[in-house]
């Protein structure tokens, strides 16, 4: 423990009890995989909470607020996940951010993540071209001209069940322009998981 840590003792992102950034209750906002509906994204999508309540305030956390702890627990659930999403090996592909954003955050967070799940390989090859908008507050179709023709491939993949990583879907449309960037460039997708979901309807099979 650091003198910091004594002046400024952790407390939770999700509900501000002391003594740990993620609290086990707040933690198990993020329960099972439930398969989402998601017309034009192509391979099946799994979230692990809805986008309310703690789950949202722990990502606002890591997200905006550089709660950078959090990307150990996140990382554990994504972790505990990836048997339900296919055999191993395991390859996590972190959607990308926006250039910019991800100065603003001191990286790219979703790679962060993706780094503490030691059970799988990461492969950071998606990046996001000039022109691309913040996302927040367009909608459906929107979000997709904004990102058509604007996902970028830099390099191959491993081979193995490849999972594409993100914090949260709402439309579907940074999933389906990263599965059909990844399909151009020989990369199947076969999953992808998402801590949260905005969507407005229920989780169905």
């Amino acid at each position: 423990m650091t003198a910091l840590d004594l002046l400024l003792p952790a407390t939770c992102s999700g509900c501000a009890r002391p003594g740990t950034p993620c609290c086990a209750t707040c933690f198990a906002s993020f329960g099972p995989p439930a398969r989402l509906q998601v017309p034009g994204v192509g391979p099946p999508v799994w979230t692990l909470a809805a986008y309310h309540g703690a789950a949202r305030e722990l990502v606002l956390a890591f997200k905006e607020r550089g709660a950078r702890a959090l990307a150990a627990w996140f990382g554990a659930a994504v972790a505990a996940t990836l048997v339900a999403l296919g055999p191993p090996p395991w390859t996590l592909i972190p959607a990308p951010s926006r250039r910019s954003a991800a100065r603003d955050r001191g990286g790219d967070h979703m790679v962060r993540i993706a780094r503490q799940v030691e059970i799988a390989a990461v492969a950071p090859v998606l990046r996001l071209g000039a022109g691309v908008a913040d996302s927040v507050g367009l909608g459906a179709g929107a979000r997709r001209r904004n990102l058509a023709g604007r996902v970028e491939v830099c390099g191959p993949a491993p081979p193995g069940t490849t999972v594409l990583l993100d914090d949260v879907i709402t439309t579907g449309a940074t999933a389906s322009a990263c599965v059909r960037a990844l399909r151009q460039a020989g990369v199947r997708t076969n999953a992808v998981l998402v801590l949260t979901s905005a969507r407005p309807h229920r989780p169905g099979e």
